[in-house]
């Protein structure tokens, strides 16, 4: 994992565990007198699925105490059975329960992503179109959980709305026309002395055409038919990235990848995945 990834984790890791934490710390752990004996646990998966921040895991329980040891048994993008072991742990029996929910929590929450894009993923692995994700994030969570993307064999969208223009319809309604919008785009970056790629969402065929001709770095279908987007392909030829989005459910993907578009962006890959059931259990 790189070091960035981490790095962004941190200030999370530190507000959930105060939050868990409060002021009087983990009451039941300090009435059981559980103490800084050394235990050995054992997280487990309890489904099918793909594993994602297991790193940030163990970042959670060595934020808690140095002294617990790791033996990761996957890695992230490893596909993973009901009962298989991702994580041996060694150390202070106090720390461990303490950390416990914090670190199940962020490996839930990534594994989850993980897994609904690998299923994704898997639905068009036989064609040329990527499916990407989108900026419907967790708040704070935009680099974990886009990272999550990754490790399910999907592709990142922009960062954020500094990397990449996307001119939408409100963005069209404002400047006027599509053709006034790009033009803005164009000339903010001669005057900030910048390059980032211009995408522009279109509802239309009409549209299309209009952004074909100026020559942008890639066009949004949005909310188009499957006959729609087919149009849209073969007015295109190839000679500019399609993006097909807009209420993409899991019975569509097949048929929207059928018709030769580049990409599909899928908002719920991460805003509405489910957690990954995972468990941590004292040998």
């Amino acid at each position: 994992m790189d070091k960035s990834i981490l790095d962004s984790a941190l200030p999370l890791i530190k507000t959930a565990l105060k939050e868990d934490l409060g002021t009087r710390g983990d009451i039941t752990t300090l009435a059981m007198n559980a103490g800084s004996e050394n235990v050995t646990a054992r997280v487990i998966a309890k489904q099918s699925g793909i594993i994602a921040g297991l790193e940030i895991a163990i970042q959670v329980f060595t934020y808690m105490d140095l002294n617990i040891h790791f033996t990761a048994h996957v890695n992230d993008g490893d596909r993973v059975e009901p009962g298989d072991t991702l994580l041996l742990l060694n150390g202070p029996a106090n720390a461990i329960l303490s950390a416990e929910r914090t670190a199940l929590n962020f490996l839930g929450r990534l594994s989850g992503i993980a897994t609904l894009a690998f299923t994704f993923s898997q639905q068009i692995k036989n064609t040329e179109t990527k499916i990407l994700d989108t900026r419907k994030t967790t708040p704070g969570w935009r680099i974990l959980e886009k990272y999550a993307v990754r490790c399910g064999g999907c592709v990142n969208h922009r960062t954020g709305l500094y990397d990449m223009f996307l001119i939408k319809d409100n963005h069209i309604t404002t400047a006027g026309s599509i053709t006034h919008a790009v033009n803005k785009c164009r000339e903010y970056m001669r005057t900030n002395q910048f390059s980032a790629q211009i995408e522009v969402e279109t509802k239309s065929l009409k549209e299309v055409k209009e952004a074909l001709n100026l020559k942008v770095d890639r066009i949004m279908l949005d909310n188009m038919t499957t006959e729609q987007i087919a149009d849209c392909v073969k007015l295109v030829e190839g000679r500019i990235p399609l993006e097909a989005s807009g209420n993409v459910t899991p019975d569509k993907i097949e048929k929207i990848a059928a018709t030769g578009v580049d990409y599909i962006s899928i908002g719920a890959i991460t805003h509405s995945a489910t957690n990954f059931d995972v468990s941590l259990l004292f040998d």
